[in-house]
């Protein structure tokens, strides 16, 4: 295996999503709002909110602090690495399942198909979870890089 596949290999998350097709853990969405939050501070956006938030048609900045600290919320959940380089939920519980076993991913599980712990990503991933992870099982972990809409 050449240096640059092992590299991309620790971008496959235990739970067989890629993690450089997170928008996490690209950080556009947090680059964004870091950017947001600046420039709303540089024009002191919070003292026009306050003031148009007495009219009818400003009404829905009441809720401007709201938002500012969401956009710091959506700054912190930047992801500084893949889940198995430390980034992503410290209390994923596939992720420390993976550790327990000693195992590079679920695909080396024989029990994957039928594990309720993937079941917490299929609201937010449907089954590109698992249909990920039957790729790596068939064709090999490189392989999923070649696959389309893999998160």
């Amino acid at each position: 295996m050449e240096e640059n596949e092992f590299d991309k290999s620790n971008l496959i998350s235990y739970c067989g999503l890629v993690c450089s097709d997170c928008p996490l853990f690209n950080g556009d969405v947090s680059d964004l709002a870091r950017n947001l939050r600046r420039e709303l501070r540089r024009v002191q956006y919070d003292k026009f909110a306050e003031y148009m938030s007495k009219f009818p048609s400003g009404k829905e900045l009441n809720d401007f602090e709201t938002f500012y600290s969401v956009l710091g919320t959506l700054i912190k959940y930047r992801c500084e690495g893949g889940c198995k380089m430390g980034g992503g939920s410290k209390d994923c519980e596939i992720r420390q399942c993976n550790l327990n076993q000693n195992l590079k991913g679920c695909w080396e599980c024989s029990k994957f198909k039928f594990c309720n712990k993937l079941n917490s990503l299929n609201s937010l991933h449907g089954d590109k979870h698992r249909r990920n992870l039957e790729i790596i099982c068939k064709k090999g972990v490189a392989e999923i890089f070649k696959a389309e809409d893999r998160w």
